[in-house]
Parts: C-alpha cells; structure tokens; sequence
C-alpha cells in the first residue's frame, strides 16, 4: 500500500477545521484524505505536531527539515519516504499524481 505522510503544524483538532476562520486548504486536504483512504492501494496519513509530537521526533527527515528550517517549513508532504512538498499544502493536481486517482472534485 501507498503511503502519504503530511506533517502539520500543532492544530487546534486533528484536522484543523474549527475556529472562526478555517483554512479552505485544510478542508480541501480533510476531503481528498477521506476519498484517498477509501481506496485499498494507497493510504493518506496527516500527522498533527500539537497531537502527536513523537511522530516528528521518529521521522529522520521530518526532525532534519525542523532542526534546519524550524516550525515554518510545516506542512510537509511526505511520498513513499521521500520530501515532495515543504512549507506549503499539495496542490490537488499534486494530490492526483501522488495518489494516482482523479480528485478533481475536490478542487475549488
């Protein structure tokens, strides 16, 4: 099985989506989780610092990418082990490619 590993900055709540001004990223990335992981082949995992801390500590790259850049180079996107995205959510067509399905849908 795939695997897409995006490290985020501490959130309020897992998927980030409460609050009085919620980032349409974050509910483009909640849907395009929750249509990935639908799927037998590939698996969308969203690592939340503020939630589970250990998981950045445990990942060489990830606790690199924080000792060099510190906290703004969050959210990252992780690919079968390898950096693709750094500072910044992946686009849905990036989403697309990593995953192999069509998530247009979920593109405003």
């Amino acid at each position: 099985m795939k695997k897409i590993e995006i490290f985020e900055p501490a959130m309020c709540c897992p998927t980030g989506i409460c609050g009085p001004a919620i980032d349409q990223n974050l509910i483009r990335m909640t849907a395009i989780q929750h249509d990935v992981n639908q799927s037998k082949d590939v698996r969308v995992v969203r690592r939340n610092l503020g939630e589970n801390p250990n998981a950045f500590v445990r990942n060489h790259q990830i606790s690199h990418l924080l000792e060099v850049a510190g906290i703004d180079c969050l959210p990252v996107t992780i690919v079968e082990n390898s950096v693709m995205n750094v500072g910044a959510y992946p686009t849905t067509a990036e989403m697309e490619l990593y995953t192999g399905m069509t998530l247009t849908k979920n593109e405003k």
